[in-house]
């Protein structure tokens, strides 16, 4: 049978706090942005340019105004501490890795333009939520998969050019990190517990590879 994630109040908490931090982290940089009446966004991935690359790891936490930071904070919150709870063993990881590769894919396929929020980080946190759940066969983690399908299904149209001031190929870089390190991490964290008939068959089969090694030596 399968393991049921007990759910755990201080695996909450600890699960939304890096996302909470990170959006504290966020709205902080604005209000410096505000109050001193500077701009951040030469801190941006501007591609194809060797000052640009700063950006990778700065553009995330930039945002041109307050509504664009408004619609990063929420889908931050909910899909980042969906992934520090589910994924507590790897997160760090996760996130680090994938923060990374969207943000030089960025600096490789952009416009030339200085590319700045987190929406790239939210496509590749629900891609890789959603990806990885459907992997895993785990019962917690495709409903997490579903989850993530019914309120950011419609993000997919980010990743085509319909807008002039969005960065799509954030975006697109995001779903592809995303779904990348949800293959490559899929034998790490939480994973599906196995039926006692699998155990067995995989059991039957380990006896069946050592007969026949055995016998391969003996007529060697």
């Amino acid at each position: 049978m399968q393991k049921k994630h007990k759910p755990n109040i201080a695996d909450f908490y600890k699960a939304v706090l890096f996302p909470l931090i990170f959006v504290l982290i966020i709205w902080a940089v604005k209000l410096v942005e505000v109050i001193f009446d500077i701009s951040f966004v030469e801190f941006g991935i501007y591609p194809q340019s060797l000052s640009g690359l700063k950006g990778i790891l700065l553009s995330p936490l930039i945002h041109g105004d307050y509504k664009h930071l408004i619609s990063n904070t929420i889908p931050v919150i909910v899909l980042g501490s969906m992934l520090c709870y589910f994924y507590k063993e790897i997160w760090l990881k996760v996130i680090s890795i994938g923060w990374i590769t969207l943000g030089f894919w960025l600096w490789v396929i952009g416009r030339e333009s200085f590319h700045i929020g987190a929406s790239g980080l939210i496509y590749f946190l629900a891609a890789f939520l959603f990806v990885s759940g459907i992997l895993r066969k785990h019962t917690s983690l495709m409903a997490v998969s579903l989850i993530v399908t019914f309120l950011y299904g419609s993000i997919i149209w980010g990743i085509f050019p319909l807008e002039e001031r969005m960065s799509w190929e954030g975006h697109l870089s995001g779903l592809v990190a995303g779904i990348l390190l949800a293959f490559f991490f899929r034998n790490e964290g939480p994973q599906r517990a196995k039926y006692q008939w699998e155990i067995e068959e995989e059991f039957d089969l380990d006896e069946d590879d050592e007969y026949w090694k055995t016998n391969i030596e003996e007529n060697i």
